[in-house]
């Protein structure tokens, strides 16, 4: 693959996959807490708490990036005092392009956890507990296993949805190189340039096939799964 794109553009491939990768490591377990809290308990305000977890599916992606940059931005409630107390700042970093794939993503992953977790049969639970095993030995023994299908397939679809991500991190983080520029932007950058035709194919076709195999490893994972917990 080397051979076949440059320096520039595979840099904007392996920057996807780190941005990727670090956006699905940093929202999977709070995924995993929300499909929880959504799927097993009801309180007030549960409607509300599901329609803003599952907002960024239906708004606009420029618009989370809006909000991302006036809530994180150096001069936001969050990112003033991110930057002033710790020196960090995430507007137009790779932090900021993971964080703006990240929000993006972690209704996916909401959406396939709360779909395994709710094929856990209840009464396994319910055998567990007259057993005498507390809430948090039922949860890693009994939950946590049959619902590894979703967290496992959630995590793949949300990786491969988050290398295509444009809108919210060029809203949020910029379309810098070496920094910022994801897959899906330095198309968008080639696309722009005159006689970026060529490299706007290679680069979208690199994002097919990694599209693709993502979505197919997703599938495989859950069979795989379902399988292995069938035999169990």
């Amino acid at each position: 693959m080397t051979a076949w794109l440059s320096a520039e553009e595979w840099q904007a491939v392996r920057l996807s996959l780190d941005v990727a990768t670090r956006s699905v490591a940093g929202s999977l377990l709070p995924a995993v807490a929300v499909a929880w809290v959504l799927t097993r308990l009801r309180f007030p305000g549960r409607a509300l708490l599901d329609a803003l977890v599952h907002l960024p599916l239906v708004v606009p992606p420029v618009v989370v990036g809006w909000g991302l940059l006036m809530l994180f931005g150096i001069r936001g409630p969050i990112g003033a005092p991110l930057h002033e107390w710790f020196g960090v700042r995430l507007v137009f970093t790779t932090d900021g392009a993971a964080l703006a794939t990240a929000v993006m993503s972690f209704p996916l992953i909401v959406r396939s956890v709360r779909l395994g977790l709710e094929n856990v049969d209840q009464g396994l639970e319910a055998a567990a507990r007259t057993l005498g095993a507390g809430p948090v030995d039922r949860f890693l023994t009994v939950t946590l296993p049959l619902m590894s299908p979703g967290i496992l397939a959630g995590a793949v679809t949300a990786f491969a949805a988050g290398l295509g991500e444009f809108g919210a991190v060029i809203t949020f983080a910029s379309n810098i190189p070496g920094q910022t520029q994801t897959l899906p932007l330095a198309i968008y950058a080639a696309t722009q340039t005159p006689g970026g035709e060529a490299t706007a194919a290679r680069l979208a076709l690199v994002s097919f096939g990694l599209a693709v195999s993502g979505l197919l490893l997703a599938e495989l994972i859950a069979r795989r799964m379902h399988l292995w917990l069938g035999r169990g």
